[in-house]
């Protein structure tokens, strides 16, 4: 079984959740810190919040010190190959990235500079794996090749912009708003989700894409499309956030 890799579009096409959504997955980790991971967090990021420090891993993209990041935002399987028997992409992809960033964090001897760097890149990559394009078709390069029209927007978009940013602005709340309206997931549900490995929320991404890619292609994206997947939407920005605290608290546990 062969990993199917991406070309990049552009630097902005493959931003996983947009900037409102990555500030509501820091957001919903933040509020789910356990005493030590919180004390040990503000040791790397100082006053800087987790919401804060989400997006700093797209915003570095412009670096070309950081141009070997780039595939790390994304992962691309053939249908029905599984990430751990699959050929994996010469310069790595978001699994990967999560594994080599937790890895950093959980090593005490590494620098405090590369400590602080990897959390920033294991908060946006948590986040985009919970996209589900950034799981997507490598045919269609995770829907930015799938042209769309959102609502009554004379410029066509595609289905990955869509995804990133279009469905929560659609929503217009603030990051905390937003973040303080998803977070009452039950004790166990969180018990559950902090039990998946990094394989997990990319099967889970997997899953929904034949929700993703159901519409009516001949006409705009618009409430329906909104009415069905925001839910999903919703669900993955919480689980994102959930995990992220999981992770950050059995390191520092």
């Amino acid at each position: 079984m062969r990993l199917a890799l991406i070309t990049l579009l552009s630097a902005v096409s493959l931003l996983g959740w947009g900037k409102t959504g990555h500030r509501i997955t820091g957001q919903i980790a933040e509020n789910h810190l356990s005493p030590k991971a919180f004390q040990a967090i503000r040791g790397l990021l100082g006053t800087q919040s987790l919401a804060e420090a989400t997006n700093w891993a797209d915003e570095i993209r412009s670096d070309p010190a950081y141009k070997k990041s780039d595939p790390w935002h994304y992962v691309n399987i053939t249908d029905g190959a599984s990430y751990d028997d699959a050929t994996k992409a010469p310069n790595g992809d978001v699994i990967a990235a999560l594994r080599q960033m937790e890895a950093t964090l959980r090593n005490p001897a590494t620098p405090k500079q590369q400590r602080i760097e990897a959390l920033k890149f294991f908060l946006h990559f948590a986040g985009d794996l919970h996209q589900p394009l950034h799981a997507g078709k490598a045919d269609d390069q995770g829907g930015n090749r799938v042209q769309v029209r959102w609502f009554r927007s004379i410029e066509p978009t595609n289905l990955h912009t869509v995804w990133d940013s279009a469905l929560i602005d659609q929503e217009q709340l603030s990051f905390t708003e937003f973040a303080r309206f998803l977070d009452h997931a039950s004790a166990a549900d969180i018990k559950a989700w902090q039990a998946s490995s990094y394989t997990d929320w990319m099967e889970e991404s997997r899953k929904a894409l034949p929700q993703v890619y159901d519409f009516p292609k001949d006409l705009p994206l618009s409430f329906p499309y909104v009415y069905k997947n925001m839910p999903l939407v919703r669900q993955r920005l919480l689980q994102a956030g959930i995990r992220i605290a999981g992770v950050l608290n059995r390191i520092y546990e």
